[in-house]
């Protein structure tokens, strides 16, 4: 019985030694490519132990054009070791593309959207990331797979 008990706590000792904790909030800047819209606010909030809620805000203005798009993926984080963690996602949103003084017409598009990365929690409040994000556009402008790359740079709180 006791070799028994022995093995639980060792187990559950293992287990908890191995788990990830990812922070109940986190926000910064998600530095995309311009498939992305170029840089965007991003929030994450944490919805479990390995899962959480990430959305974005990216924008872009120009010499006769605005873009902007908002995003939002369900994630799910695994811990690699001490301070790594990868993730991956899925999600959509909406977005808009205008145009100054020009023939084509802006229009508002939807898209859906997959995500993988790697993050790094610092001992201090701060975690960096990169990740690879596919999107399926609908709509004229937006009617493509767009690949969008992104170093994101976060306060955990």
């Amino acid at each position: 019985m006791k070799k028994i008990v022995l093995i639980a706590i060792a187990f559950v000792g293992f287990a908890t030694v191995n788990a990830q904790e990812i922070s109940q909030n986190a926000i910064g800047l998600r530095f995309g490519d311009s498939d992305g819209f170029g840089p965007g606010i991003n929030y994450q909030r944490a919805l479990g132990e390995n899962n959480r809620l990430e959305l974005d805000l990216g924008w872009r203005d120009g010499s006769g054009y605005n873009f902007f798009k908002v995003a939002g993926l369900y994630q799910w984080v695994y811990h690699l070791d001490g301070s790594f963690n990868w993730y991956a996602g899925a999600g959509g949103g909406i977005g808009s593309v205008s145009f100054d003084n020009s023939a084509i017409d802006g229009e508002t598009f939807l898209f859906v959207a997959g995500d993988i990365g790697i993050e790094y929690n610092f001992d201090i409040p701060l975690m960096m990331s990169v990740d690879f994000r596919p999107e399926l556009g609908f709509g004229d402008y937006r009617d493509d797979i767009d690949f969008d790359i992104a170093l994101s740079i976060r306060y955990q709180f």
